[in-house]
């Protein structure tokens, strides 16, 4: 009869993947919902949604809407960060995921400016048809601001001692997931549809479409694992200790501001250069490439390539991160992308398939190396009784500042020929998060998450 020290590392084990699959499939969920977005606002809402536009004006336009989510996601950092540090970090992530698929499945039903959609609307909606665009896209915006912020708190705050980068990988490693599904997605449906880039194309009528509506089968999945996982046991300590604390209750959104405000404008600062390198490499890379003269299918396989490669990027870095600290890993992320800023678009301006497939894999390998670690960066640099609210506002800072501005810009500039100018916003960019690392703490050395009111206290964070 096997012993009880026997036993107990197989239902830990059980326990450990349960949760790396659980933050993993939420955030693969709701980063392919993200990224079918910005598929489609690089190659069919210009065309659908704003046809009385130019082609110039009208990609921009559709990179207006992309940038409407991330002013959403502080929003949604906010008010979820607010309900995840006071009822938990599961309960919370199920309605993420909820607004997220409801939000999507809605995109794929809209009817464009002139063309209905499925033969409803024969005419299109006109104005309307963008106005419904921006408010669904907004509420993509609202939940992945409160998504990711958590998911990575339910792998951090239930890894073992020393291994915290390792299983804060997994939600990161979504990202990788869900880019290579909804390339994948795109290039079904474009073969199939046709390649075809009008109006009247099976692609543009209705091929785009069946992308948004695969989310609510995948949202489904989604739910019953995340419903499966128990609550981190940091958080019940916190609040079994919060519960006998006496005195006024404060709002965690106004504590983290008070307390921890430098953290969170370092920690968005830092984290800036790789967001402005992945919405780069993932969107606007897309639309440029089009310009050129890449089909879309050869760019959206490309897109499926490189998110294997730079998955492999994430989890190295992760791993690696946990033996020489997050900060020197970012460090060196930001520090490759300063100089690499400067020459992608001379390399993409070649005009060749090889130097497209060059410039974007550089590009998210570099974003990789930096992404990794973050997942248990964030955690550690913010107190638990309002870790959920700090972690996802200094996110979603880096957010706005690399992932909302650079692409809309970058549009901008295109539409003018002045790719020297995005090429130089982008490493400028980068010295400021290269600022802010410097600026930072190495937080890796912080071995414990449990601290409440400012005192630290082991806790075991071992699953029960």
């Amino acid at each position: 009869m096997p012993s009880a020290s026997n036993t107990a590392p197989a239902q830990k084990k059980t326990s450990l993947t349960r949760v790396a699959a659980a933050s993993s499939i939420g955030t693969t969920i709701e980063w392919y919902d993200f990224f079918i977005y910005g598929t489609a606002a690089a190659l069919v809402f210009p065309t659908l949604f704003f046809p009385e536009q130019s082609a110039a004006t009208a990609t921009l336009s559709s990179f207006a809407t992309f940038a409407v989510a991330f002013f959403a996601r502080p929003v949604g950092a906010a008010v979820f960060g607010h309900f995840g540090d006071r009822i938990g970090r599961k309960r919370t992530l199920v309605w993420t995921l909820m607004i997220m698929g409801v939000a999507t499945v809605f995109i794929g039903l809209l009817p464009g400016y002139e063309t209905g959609a499925f033969g409803a609307f024969e005419n299109g909606i006109g104005i309307l048809a963008p106005t419904l665009l921006v408010a669904c896209r907004f509420f993509q915006g609202f939940a992945v601001g409160g998504e990711w912020a958590g998911a990575t708190l339910l792998t951090a705050e239930y890894a073992p001692e020393g291994k915290r980068g390792l299983m804060a990988m997994w939600p990161q490693l979504g990202v990788a997931f869900a880019f290579f599904l909804s390339s994948g997605t795109f290039l079904i449906f474009a073969l199939v549809a046709g390649n075809d880039a009008g109006t009247d194309s099976a692609f543009m009528q209705y091929g785009w479409r069946v992308p948004f509506l695969l989310s609510a089968v995948l949202v489904l999945i989604g739910l019953w694992i995340r419903v499966s996982v128990e609550e981190t046991p940091v958080f019940k300590k916190d609040r079994d200790i919060a519960a006998k604390t006496t005195g006024p209750k404060t709002l965690p959104f106004a504590d983290a501001i008070r307390h921890q405000w430098k953290e969170i404008l370092i920690a968005g600062g830092a984290l800036t250069s790789l967001f402005s390198l992945f919405y780069m490499g993932t969107s606007f890379f897309t639309s440029y490439g089009a310009s050129l003269g890449h089909t879309r299918p050869f760019m959206l396989a490309m897109g499926m390539v490189a998110a294997v490669v730079f998955g492999g990027a994430i989890a190295l870095s992760a791993m690696y991160s946990d033996r020489i600290g997050r900060k020197k890993v970012i460090g060196t992320s930001v520090a490759l992308a300063i100089v690499w800023a400067l020459v992608v678009f001379p390399v993409l301006d070649m005009g060749s398939t090889f130097s497209f497939a060059l410039a974007l894999f550089v590009t998210l390998i570099i974003f990789g190396i930096a992404y990794g670690p973050a997942g248990a960066l964030l955690p550690e640099l913010f107190q638990a009784r309002y870790r959920y609210t700090g972690a996802g506002l200094g996110y979603n800072l880096a957010g706005i500042l690399g992932g909302a501005l650079p692409p809309l810009a970058a549009a901008a500039m295109a539409a003018a020929g002045n790719t020297l100018g995005i090429g130089i916003m982008l490493s400028l960019l980068s010295a400021m998060s290269m600022m802010c690392v410097l600026a930072m703490s190495e937080s890796s050395k912080n071995k414990v998450l449990a601290d409440v009111e400012g005192t630290d206290s082991t806790i075991a964070t071992e699953v029960p």
